[in-house]
């Protein structure tokens, strides 16, 4: 029986993600990243073009936008390439697979870039002023302790559980998790500059898209929402085209972000809001696939551990791999039932986004 297509770490993720698009025929390109993995092995952002190249018509996955969450992404899209999904691409069309756009992140075990950025709070214009988020600047230091002991950890706690109190979940979660530019050494932190993530992707966009007249994107999340379920982000507002090409494709749950209607936090930065205006020159249908795994509260306090753990500890000790297993525990949750749901409904939002594409194209 073959090894199945999920895999525990980032150099096995990327060998069979290369074989299996090597196995079905596809262009591969690899586009190297600066750092290294912690085996020191190589880190590159791969992908694999199935179709015509002057394609009217392109698919794109997307995966590790948020690094460890590249365990989920690219399971999903070596299971659709060794299934023999490219069948499914209509006449004129093409997919286009982006595996591992944040490698550092996937090889590291962290949901940011080697900057300490969120990739998706990257996507903004840096020639204008930077967004605030004064919420985050009143939490920080309890969002960051300066150690990472039962007492810190607890005092802390304590601190953002009171904020909650005062202002609600919701609110402590969009303060802590909806973007911040003031903090280079916290959380969710969007960054002075484009990283290397995004001038990669938003090369491949460049060098592979430019032919296209309408693109479809589904890039894999996990972290929010209940275990398995994956919600379908439209970044878009209900009352445009894309969120309404998104509902045509995807069904009536297609939930957007920026309208509230998701269980994200509306985001300052992300790409696949920034997408259409990358590639203006066709029509982009997008949504983020977010399958949950744990109950939010954990999935913060994982954060919290690994962004005190690169600032002030070693991720190569034993307490940095115990912080490792942590972060990973909240983004993948590893069961057959959850990679089974996993696999299932990318598979669904596949079939329709290809097929959405055959009638726009036909």
């Amino acid at each position: 029986m073959a090894e199945g297509p999920f895999s525990a770490t980032y150099a096995v993720a990327r060998s069979k993600f290369l074989d299996a698009a090597q196995a079905a025929g596809a262009s591969i390109a690899s586009y190297v990243h600066p750092e290294k993995g912690p085996d020191g092995g190589e880190l590159a952002t791969d992908t694999a073009w199935i179709g015509p190249a002057d394609a009217a018509a392109v698919l794109v996955l997307v995966s590790a936008t948020h690094g460890v969450e590249g365990h989920c992404g690219s399971g999903a899209q070596v299971d659709w390439l060794r299934r023999g999904e490219a069948a499914h691409i209509p006449t004129g069309g093409a997919v286009l697979l982006i595996h591992a756009i944040n490698p550092y992140g996937f090889a590291w075990s962290r949901r940011v870039t080697h900057e300490n950025v969120d990739l998706n709070r990257n996507f903004i214009d840096f020639a204008k002023p930077l967004p605030a988020n004064p919420a985050y600047d009143a939490l920080a230091q309890a969002v960051k302790p300066q150690a990472w002991t039962e007492d810190a950890r607890n005092q802390s706690r304590a601190e953002l559980l009171a904020y909650a109190r005062e202002h609600g979940f919701p609110a402590l979660v969009q303060a802590m998790s909806g973007g911040q530019y003031a903090h280079p050494d916290g959380i969710f932190y969007g960054g002075t500059g484009p990283t290397w993530s995004r001038r990669t992707l938003e090369a491949i966009f460049r060098e592979r898209l430019s032919a296209a007249r309408d693109i479809g994107i589904i890039d894999y999340h996990t972290g929010l929402g209940p275990e398995g379920y994956a919600e379908q982000i439209v970044s878009a507002l209900p009352n445009t085209d894309e969120y309404r090409r998104a509902a045509q494709w995807h069904g009536l749950a297609v939930a957007s972000q920026s309208g509230g209607e998701s269980v994200s936090a509306k985001l300052a930065g992300d790409w696949l809001d920034a997408a259409p205006r990358l590639m203006a020159h066709a029509r982009v249908t997008g949504i983020a696939l977010e399958y949950g795994t744990v109950a939010t509260a954990e999935v913060l306090e994982a954060l919290r551990a690994d962004n005190w753990l690169h600032v002030h500890g070693d991720p190569l000790s034993p307490e940095g791999q115990a912080i490792k297993a942590q972060v990973r525990d909240a983004f993948y949750v590893d069961t057959d039932v959850w990679r089974g749901m996993v696999l299932g409904q990318s598979l669904i939002a596949t079939r329709q986004a290809l097929a959405g594409l055959a009638r726009a194209i036909a």
